[in-house]
């Protein structure tokens, strides 16, 4: 007998269970009235004031055409990437269920970006001269940059569903890494290793990159204002002049497995789930390796640690990387190690396999090892150069550990974090908290909407960040309570949730009119969460998935004392008019195969 690989198993045990759920699906019915709480009239509330506020933030700073209405440049600082984080947060709240005009603005403003960076152009910088994107692509940039600038692409999925335009695009991407595009060399598959840290759809750089590769052609600084405070385009040429380390792999390359984890949602295709498995299980080697802790420093010619020299430390970005900033004449640790729990969190989404977590875990534990008493207080390194560990700190390095909890719902992960406000609520101790992060929001949408509204900067004097300080999408509060979920960051990774909701009768994501969502309690197998129809007249149905991508396999749901098997990834629940309940769902996380279509397109 054939064993077959675990993913393989699950596959064909779900093809059997989704095709008799669909046949019966199940539907549970809530007629039980509740009083509306304090925390389900401000969702709903900080969900509609977004809208306006969003369309008024797009037709300030973007033209017909969706170009952003600013000096268009190349750079690190305020380049390509810069422009698309305008939307940050914006596939986030339609796929909540804010209006459907928050999703055609982003749509629009996404195209017009593309556009607008395929035609633009540099002089000296030579990567650019031929356009700063190439196949809908930044040509070529660091994955600090990269993930911060397609976090709009990697989230607009969420609503999209079965969209080819998207789906071609996620493939293409997704090539460019994988070694499977001649036209963009990025990886070396005898090697299992993305050939340097600057890559993008015209392949590698190979040789030193030099600070006008990284800033880009020169400009009158003193027209803008630069948020990274240089003040002379001389400056902005020191601030990258030790940044010349690229070639070889690298771990801010490990965000880059989003792309393959993205195409691999468009249709479950296993090339994509095989070359993420290969890749990553190549880093989780050179951990092992290197005593526990991931490697900054690839050799591209031969994939030794460190190269010649063994310097597993080197790169920009990396363990030993504190360059001067020549703002304040310093040196400032810039290991950018964080970025790479990306990588980690795709393949426990992928694969359903906790040992990524588990190699991280283990990262932590490797670092603290290495803790030193000094005058009488114990620090704990963060940095690592030639003379061995630095960056001291009085508490423990604990980069990544609320997404290693979150991974693993483990009671030893849980007790790295300390409190926040949210983490807190699901503890059962800080009952107040929704309604206290919902009015914080809504504070912000109204800040960030009368700052852009007294901004009166000309277009021609903005930089590509300028505006982001000014965006009103605020959706943190709403994916944690609503979703039971990670609020994304800048990193460029996925949502991970815990619950997704749609909408079937208007055949979209996110909660349907009148509904609001709160989850209370998070656990390995349970969660629980309360849901409301605010309408006293109409009853709405929804869809209840588990996972943000359906990831998660829901058993049963218990509603007043009353149990429903389940046995899907998801069920429908029809709340009566002004009715509510607290639903206890008994789940299987990371059992079923991610998908980013729809729960009618399946």
């Amino acid at each position: 007998m054939i064993a077959l690989p675990r993913w393989n198993r699950v596959l064909i045990l779900l093809s059997v269970g989704v095709a008799r759920a669909a046949a019966a699906d199940v539907t549970l019915t809530v007629d039980t009235p509740m009083a509306t709480p304090a925390w389900a009239r401000l969702q709903r509330e900080l969900l509609a004031e977004q809208a306006p506020a969003c369309r008024e933030f797009y037709e300030k700073h973007f033209d017909q055409r969706g170009f952003l209405k600013c000096f268009v440049r190349w750079g690190a600082n305020d380049g390509p990437d810069d422009a698309f984080e305008n939307f940050n947060g914006w596939p986030e709240l339609h796929a909540l269920g804010a209006d459907d005009v928050i999703r055609r603005l982003y749509e629009a403003g996404h195209e017009g970006l593309l556009r607008q960076y395929t035609e633009a152009r540099t002089v000296e910088t030579p990567i650019a001269r031929e356009g700063m994107h190439h196949r809908e692509f930044i040509v070529q940039s660091d994955w600090m940059h990269h993930g911060e600038g397609l976090q709009l692409f990697h989230r607009m999925n969420l609503s999209l569903g079965a969209d080819e335009r998207y789906a071609d695009r996620a493939r293409r991407f997704a090539g460019f890494y994988m070694g499977t595009d001649p036209a963009a060399p990025n990886y070396d598959p005898s090697l299992r290793l993305i050939r340097s840290m600057l890559n993008g759809s015209r392949g590698p750089m190979l040789r030193p990159a030099t600070a006008l590769d990284w800033v880009g052609d020169p400009f009158d600084v003193s027209r803008f204002v630069a948020l990274h405070g240089e003040k002379t385009y001389a400056q902005f040429l020191q601030h990258y002049e030790e940044y010349t380390d690229v070639a070889g792999d690298h771990f801010l390359n490990l965000v880059a497995t989003t792309l393959p984890t993205v195409a691999y949602l468009v249709a479950n295709e296993p090339r994509y789930r095989e070359w993420l498995t290969a890749y990553m299980d190549a880093w989780l080697e050179r951990m092992r390796r290197n005593g526990g802790v991931i490697p900054s420093h690839i050799d591209p010619r031969d994939g030794s640690i460190g190269g010649p020299e063994g310097k597993w430390w080197g790169g920009a970005y990396g363990w030993g990387f504190s360059p001067v900033n020549p703002v304040t004449g310093k040196r400032e640790d810039r290991n950018r190690i964080p970025r790479a729990m990306v990588g980690f969190m795709n393949a426990v989404l992928v694969t359903g396999e906790q040992r990524y977590a588990d190699a991280w875990r283990g990262m932590i534990d490797a670092v603290n090892a290495n803790a030193r008493e000094f005058d009488g207080r114990r620090r704990y390194p963060t940095m690592f150069g030639k003379q061995g560990w630095y960056g001291w700190k009085d508490e423990p390095w604990k980069v990544g550990a609320l997404e290693l909890w979150y991974l693993s719902m483990r009671a030893d992960d849980r007790a790295r974090l300390e409190d926040n406000g949210w983490l807190a609520f699901l503890a059962g101790r800080n009952p107040t908290y929704p309604e206290t992060a919902l009015e914080q929001d809504r504070a912000l949408v109204r800040r960030r909407t009368a700052a852009f509204r007294a901004d009166d900067t000309p277009p021609e004097r903005r930089l590509a960040d300028n505006m982001l300080a000014y965006n009103p999408a605020a959706a943190g509060s709403l994916i944690q309570q609503m979703l039971g979920g990670l609020v994304p960051g800048r990193e460029g990774g996925l949502l991970h949730a815990r619950l997704r909701y749609f909408d079937p009768a208007a055949r979209r994501a996110g909660v349907p009119p009148d509904v609001a969502a709160l989850v209370s309690e998070l656990g390995d197998t349970r969660t629980v969460v309360t849901l409301i129809n605010l309408n006293p007249r109409e009853p709405r149905t929804l869809i209840v998935q588990g996972g943000a991508y359906g990831e998660h396999r829901i058993e049963s749901a218990t509603v007043a004392g009353r149990v429903t098997a389940v046995n899907n990834r998801t069920f429908s629940l029809r709340l009566a008019p002004g009715a509510g309940a607290k639903l206890e769902l008994a789940m299987r996380r990371y059992a079923a195969p991610p998908t980013l279509r729809l729960p009618w397109e399946r």
